[in-house]
């Protein structure tokens, strides 16, 4: 495993009675209502949703960028939603990693560097361990070029290696192939797929493309800012089988 050694139990999610709405009165916009759910250590979930059906604000949730109206997170025992934001913070640096739809990346740095900016801030030998990475997400020969030198899915899987590199126990991906086409992106699903597993990680993947859904253990399909649904896949097929 690329980074620090997660702890016992690490990767595991329990969202209870999770709720978000903006404004109020008649006026509010009721974002997220009433979920609940456990996540495995080690699952790749996809949170499967319509715009507007309230998958990325989920993931926000989690993700500790925006704070519930109401209900509980716990990850690795940690309750996320009774941190301040100091608590926050750590929460984010040292239990998570994010991939977005588009890279943000920083462009006046290597790929290299990208990786290294985030190694720093857990574990020792940040070069060592953003080399390792990169290597294992298939970019040992592009170490040194800049972002505008990538294609989009080789800066993808410098985003990837970055969200991995500090050895998150949970990686959140909001609409990780959005902006890619389709051979690109079913490489960047193999790439995402083979890192978390080597990495023992817990993958949650937002994404509005139901084809995703086929390749997940699990899949939780939004509606209206609800759970309509929560499906183990039986016999998830290898990610360059998809197409859309």
């Amino acid at each position: 495993m690329t980074g620090p050694a997660a702890p016992a139990g690490a990767g595991h999610v329990v969202v209870s009675d999770l709720a978000k709405s903006y404004g109020q009165g008649d006026t509010a916009v009721h974002a997220v209502r009433g979920v609940s759910f456990a996540l495995a250590p080690q699952e790749f979930v996809v949170v499967l949703g319509a715009s507007g059906s309230g998958k990325t604000t989920l993931l926000n949730l989690i993700g500790a960028i925006e704070e519930p109206t109401s209900g509980s997170i716990a990850v690795a025992g940690t309750e996320v939603t009774s941190l301040d934001e100091r608590g926050r913070t750590a929460y984010r640096r040292d239990q998570l990693g994010f991939v977005f739809q588009f890279f943000n990346l920083v462009p006046s740095l290597t790929a290299l560097e990208n990786v290294e900016l985030i190694a720093e801030l857990a574990g020792d030998d940040p070069h060592g361990r953003s080399v390792e990475i990169l290597g294992r997400v298939g970019l040992a020969s592009r170490l040194d070029h800049f972002p505008g030198q990538l294609s989009g899915g080789e800066q993808q899987r410098v985003a990837i290696a970055r969200a991995l590199v500090k050895g998150p126990p949970v990686l959140l991906c909001d609409e990780p192939t959005g902006a890619l086409d389709l051979e690109t992106g079913r490489a960047v699903l193999r790439t995402l797929r083979d890192v978390t597993e080597a990495a023992g990680c817990t993958a949650v993947v937002v994404t509005h493309n139901a084809v995703l859904a086929r390749m997940a253990d699990r899949v939780l399909n939004m509606r209206d800012g609800s759970v309509v649904s929560d499906e183990l896949v039986d016999d998830p097929i290898p990610p360059e089988d998809l197409t859309w």
